[in-house]
């Protein structure tokens, strides 16, 4: 599972992806600081069952913090968009190809409306952040229809969606994704080589819908221009999903805990001082508590990253374990790992997911909260605990 961190250039892309990873990534006050796309680990922050249990955990994989359970995926942050970039202009060439990977996106806004369309710095307010949700979906969808234009316009032969996924299938796009375009739409495949422009738009519009679901991060909402827009912007556009979010109160908490000034969990309204502070500091850590944590509860990067994965992916967390009695695997760890997996997966994929030799070796499971067995067809459940039962 890839997410893609997408947006227009100098709107705090790259100090969003810094704060959910603490990876390094260039930051500056122009467009194209990014060129090379940055990849690193996010996590998914959830409860782990070791506090309802009442067991000390012993994470491998997946750090746990005061029973917070950080479950890891990749992050992927690419070149800033701008407008023409389906034409190739700026990097736009790149940038959506960088995006083939992604399995959904998450767009970080300028809310406050302080950068123009090519990404340049602009008086506060002067630009309306609602023609840069419009944007980023137009360039990626002019993008697609482009590669289906390409393929199957005027194509003599008859088109199946088995074809139809084999061109698209290096930007994960699948067969039910396909499907379920067709068939919610009044578009009919077998015609695809007579579909004027329109259509394939279309065609496209849908496909990205899809398998490219997209949240907002509507960023600098520390600011309070940032927080009437988003007002506007959720009433404007019902159908998407919006998150005030300050990436850089978040990469300054993070950070902070990092040199152990303060603790801090991300997705928390609160953190604690714990070193000596500078001037510098202190004024930093009260301005994120007044402006950003005390008016929306939190800086909004984790609840990004949760929302992405385990909603719009539909995505669990699942625990494998080797003793069922004693929570443990091999080395005597309580719950050490943690794996997110698709709603719907059933011990089987699990099993899978963690080798492939435990795959082909599965006969069964046990659900370690009942202690009863359970089949390979039983789907699984989020925080489920669970032991694979394979060939001696």
């Amino acid at each position: 599972m890839l997410v893609g961190v997408v947006g227009k250039a100098n709107v705090g892309k790259s100090t969003f992806f810094r704060a959910a990873t603490l990876a390094p990534a260039q930051i500056g006050p122009h467009p194209f600081v990014t060129i090379e796309p940055n990849k690193a680990i996010g996590y998914v922050k959830t409860k782990c069952p070791c506090m309802k249990l009442k067991v000390k955990c012993n994470p491998n994989n997946s750090p746990c913090i005061d029973g917070n359970r950080f479950v890891p995926f990749e992050i992927l942050d690419v070149a800033g968009l701008i407008p023409g970039a389906h034409l190739g202009k700026g990097l736009g060439n790149k940038f959506l190809d960088d995006l083939r990977r992604a399995d959904c996106l998450i767009h970080v806004l300028d809310a406050a409306g302080s950068t123009d369309e090519k990404g340049n710095p602009i008086p506060l307010g002067e630009r309306n952040p609602s023609e840069d949700i419009l944007f980023l979906k137009e360039e990626f969808d002019f993008w697609l229809q482009n590669i289906l234009i390409k393929h199957f316009k005027d194509k003599k032969q008859k088109i199946s969606i088995k074809d139809v996924e084999e061109v698209l299938s290096g930007l994960k796009i699948k067969k039910e994704h396909i499907s379920k375009v067709i068939n919610t739409s009044e578009l009919k495949l077998e015609q695809i080589s007579k579909w004027d422009d329109e259509k394939f738009l279309k065609f496209a519009i849908g496909l990205r819908s899809e398998s490219k679901p997209i949240i907002t991060s509507a960023n600098k909402c520390d600011l309070s221009k940032a927080r009437e827009n988003i007002k506007i912007l959720k009433k404007e556009h019902l159908e998407d999903i919006f998150i005030p979010t300050s990436a850089e109160s978040e990469l300054v908490l993070r950070e902070a805990n990092e040199k152990n000034l303060v603790k801090y969990i991300p997705g928390e309204k609160n953190f604690e001082i714990t070193g000596d502070l500078s001037k510098k500091q202190e004024g930093a850590l009260k301005f994120v508590k007044e402006k950003v944590l005390n008016i929306l509860g939190n800086t909004g990067v984790q609840q990004c990253l949760n929302k992405a994965v385990l909603e719009l992916l539909n995505f669990i967390v699942v625990y494998p374990v080797e003793d069922e009695n004693k929570l443990t695997d091999k080395q005597g760890r309580i719950l050490p790992d943690a794996y997110l997996i698709k709603k719907g997966s059933t011990p089987l994929n699990l099993a899978h997911k963690i080798h492939s030799d435990i795959g082909k070796n599965f006969i069964g499971a046990i659900d370690c909260k009942t202690k009863r067995k359970i089949s390979k067809q039983t789907e699984l459940k989020h925080n489920d605990i669970i032991k694979i039962l394979t060939k001696k």
